[in-house]
C-alpha cells in the first residue's frame, strides 16, 4: 500500500492506532482511482461503490471483506423513504467507508474522531469493533425515520372521520408507499447484518457476539414495527374506501329519487305540451289545476318513500 496522501480528493483519514479508518464521501472517479492504486481492491468491487442498484451483500477475500449495505433515508421532496448506500472495505488494518454524505451517523461520527483526539481510545479495538459502531449508529439512525411515519399513520387515523375522502385516500396511499419502500430497504439488511460477525471475526479481537446480536434484534424490531404499520394502513384503507362508497351510496340514492319524482312529472308535462285538446285544457285555471295535481304526484311519491324508509 502506497503513502496515503488524499489532497483534493473527497477522502479522508483518521488513525486510531490499530486500525486506520478512510472515508470517502461522495466518491467520483478521482477517489475510485486513488483506492485503486492504494488498495488490494477488486475493480468489480470498486464499481459496485459507484452504482445505486446493488442490493446488500458480504464479498469475502483472502486479505479484506468487501460490504454494501442500504440505509432508509426520508426525502422531503418526494415524500417517500430512499434507500441510501454505505460501501465497506474492512481488513486487518484498516477500514474504508465510501457513501454520499447523507447518513449523518457515518459523518458525525467521523468528524467527531477528526475533531476530538481524546474521543480515538474507545475506538482503538480493532476494525471489526469499529465496523459494529458505525453499523450500530446507522441502524439506530432508523429509529427516527420510523417514528415520524408511525406519528404520520396516527394523524391519519385521526383524521379519517372528519377529513375530506379524497384527500384520506391519498395520504393514506402516499404512506403506504412510504412503509413498502421502507420495508423493502429493511428486509434484505437483516440477513447481511446477522452474517457480519461470523464474517468479521477474522479482523476482531473483541467477542461481539452479544453486540451483533443487539443490532440485529434492533433490525427485527424495525421490521416488527413495519409490519403493523402496514397492516394498521391497509385496515384504515378499508375503511376509507368503505366511507367513500357510502358518500357515493348516497348521492346515488338522492340522484335516483329525483329522477324518480321527475318521471311523472315529465309525463303529465309532455301530455299537456302537445297540440292536441285535453280535457280541462281550455280552462282558465288549467295551468293552477296541473300545478296541482304536480304537487300532488310529488307529495304522494314522498310520503312514500319515507314510509318505506328509503329516505
Amino acid at each position: 500500500m502506497e503513502s496515503l496522501t488524499t489532497n483534493k480528493l473527497n477522502l479522508d483519514i483518521v488513525d486510531l492506532g490499530k486500525v486506520k479508518w478512510i472515508d470517502a464521501e461522495r466518491p467520483g472517479e478521482a477517489e475510485i482511482e486513488y483506492l485503486t492504486h492504494n488498495f488490494p481492491f477488486h475493480p468489480l468491487d470498486l464499481d459496485d461503490c459507484l452504482s445505486r442498484v446493488q442490493l446488500p451483500k458480504i464479498d469475502e477475500y483472502e486479505k479484506y471483506i468487501f460490504i454494501v449495505l442500504h440505509f432508509p433515508l426520508f426525502s422531503k421532496i418526494e415524500r417517500l423513504t430512499l434507500p441510501s448506500q454505505v460501501s465497506i472495505f474492512i481488513s486487518s488494518s484498516y477500514l474504508v467507508t465510501l457513501h454520499q454524505g447523507s447518513l449523518k451517523p457515518i459523518t458525525k461520527l467521523f468528524l467527531n474522531l477528526k475533531l476530538h483526539p481524546e474521543d480515538k481510545e474507545e475506538y482503538q479495538g480493532s476494525p471489526g469493533y469499529l465496523l459494529y459502531r458505525i453499523v450500530d449508529r446507522l441502524v439506530d439512525y432508523c429509529f427516527p425515520i420510523l417514528g415520524k411515519m408511525g406519528e404520520n399513520t396516527d394523524q391519519v387515523e385521526e383524521n379519517i372521520f372528519s377529513a375530506d375522502a379524497r384527500k384520506m385516500i391519498e395520504e393514506i396511499s402516499v404512506l403506504r408507499h412510504d412503509i413498502i419502500s421502507y420495508r423493502r430497504i429493511v428486509w434484505p439488511l437483516r440477513s447481511v447484518i446477522a452474517a457480519l460477525e461470523e464474517k468479521t471475526r477474522r479482523f476482531t479481537t473483541e467477542d461481539l457476539t452479544a453486540y451483533w446480536g443487539d443490532v440485529v434484534d434492533h433490525i427485527d424490531k424495525i421490521s416488527y414495527t413495519l409490519s403493523g404499520y402496514k397492516e394498521m394502513i391497509e385496515g384504515l384503507n378499508d375503511t376509507v374506501n368503505s366511507l367513500y362508497s357510502h358518500r357515493i351510496s348516497d348521492v346515488m340514492k338522492v340522484l335516483t329519487v329525483m329522477a324518480t319524482i321527475m318521471l311523472p312529472l315529465s309525463v303529465i308535462t309532455g301530455m299537456y305540451g302537445m297540440n292536441i285538446d285535453l280535457p280541462g285544457q281550455s280552462s282558465p285555471q288549467a295551468f293552477a289545476s296541473i300545478l296541482g295535481i304536480m304537487l300532488a304526484v310529488v307529495g304522494g311519491m314522498l310520503f312514500f318513500f319515507r314510509h318505506h324508509h328509503w329516505i
